[in-house]
């Protein structure tokens, strides 16, 4: 929903009320997954996306009627072959959406979770109240201590999903959307190169840093697709900035009294990527002088050297498309083949089971509002 922040402050700028449409399940192959939201403000406005735009014109008229009403909606949206091209999505999966009205008082509950941060947004699908988590606080409709603590477990996590609270006649049902900072792209070496990886890694949603010890060659007016440019050597300045398990390390400096103390450092760090240019001739030495520094066969199987999938490119923008692609495969456990060569899904599953034949255009389930 972040990607909507810019639209939803305005609206709510205006005291504008507006409808989200939410997938809060998705089972087989779709296009969009769990937390992917379209809204519609009251004059008809649409922004963001829930499928690629095969079932937008029936979540546009969800949103209308609880925008009219006040009452949320649940809609699941499937495929079914003689309906396919209409509402159903055809790439043969499910997806359950939620649907329910902002109103300025709500404001401040959803700028909590649009803000930077890890915080977790609550929605009750069974009364439509939100509510925003983050480690310290919460904001909007109360959770008992237990709720709030599986809130917070699965923000520690960064999981999305729905949860059952409760049982019986006291259950209840929520959706938890966690959001955290975006992951980190650490691009080390101010080459040409290195500034078109800047511009993908920005197209892949990373917060990108230029590092560089030069300070004659890593200047922002060289860099404009950086979020940052640090001048320092880049194994100094790894051993202090924060990292997670989501983090990648380009090194495309070529140089070892750069490369190699950087990389012995890297390789050893709970990061999800570490790669470095060079010639298959200039990664055998690399790999020895490693290897003579202490580092095992273990950690050097981490290394993606020479950096990049093998696409058969030759400028700079092509091989920093390369080293996106091969950043996307190692994150998502991509087979790199050609799609048409493969029978695997093309939109894996986001939850475990079985599609479900012949769903009906959307099956719609309205529940009373207690706000």
């Amino acid at each position: 929903m972040r990607e909507l922040t810019a639209s939803l402050l305005r609206w709510h700028a205006t005291d504008t009320q507006y409808a989200l449409a939410t997938i809060v399940g998705v089972t087989g192959s779709a296009p969009r997954p769990a937390g992917a939201t379209l809204a519609v403000d009251t004059a008809g406005t649409v922004v963001g996306s829930i499928s690629g735009g095969c079932v937008e014109a029936a979540a546009y008229d969800l949103c209308r009627e609880v925008l009219r009403s006040g009452i949320p909606m649940r809609a699941s949206f499937g495929y079914a072959d003689s309906d396919a091209f209409a509402v159903g999505l055809t790439c043969g999966g499910t997806i359950d959406v939620f649907v329910h009205r902002v109103r300025p008082v709500d404001y401040p509950i959803v700028e909590a979770a649009l803000r930077t941060g890890r915080v977790a947004l609550v929605r009750d699908l069974d009364s439509g109240a939100v509510t925003t988590v983050d480690p310290n606080r919460t904001v909007g409709a109360p959770l008992d201590d237990g709720v709030a603590a599986e809130v917070r477990a699965m923000l520690d996590i960064g999981a999305t999903g729905v949860r059952r609270i409760g049982c019986d006649e006291g259950e209840s049902t929520i959706f938890v959307e966690s959001f955290a900072p975006p992951p980190r792209m650490i691009v080390c070496g101010a080459t040409d190169f290195a500034a078109a990886v800047c511009r993908v890694g920005g197209l892949l949603g990373y917060r990108v840093t230029l590092c560089d010890a030069r300070a004659v060659f890593a200047t922002r007016d060289r860099f404009p697709d950086a979020d940052e440019v640090v001048v320092r050597w880049p194994h100094r300045y790894l051993t202090d900035t924060p990292i997670d398990a989501r983090t990648v390390v380009c090194v495309l400096t070529h140089d070892p009294k750069f490369d190699i103390p950087l990389l012995e450092i890297a390789l050893r760090l709970p990061i999800a990527y570490v790669g470095a240019m060079g010639s298959r001739r200039a990664d055998a030495d690399r790999r020895t002088r490693l290897r003579a520094a202490g580092v095992t066969d273990a950690e050097l199987a981490r290394l993606h050297s020479p950096i990049g999938l093998d696409l058969g490119g030759r400028t700079a923008a092509e091989a920093a498309v390369a080293i996106g692609a091969e950043i996307v495969a190692v994150r998502h456990g991509g087979s790199t083949r050609p799609l048409h060569a493969t029978d695997r899904p093309i939109h894996p599953a986001a939850e475990p089971g079985r599609r479900r034949p012949n769903t009906s255009r959307f099956d719609l389930e309205s529940v009373p509002s207690t706000q």
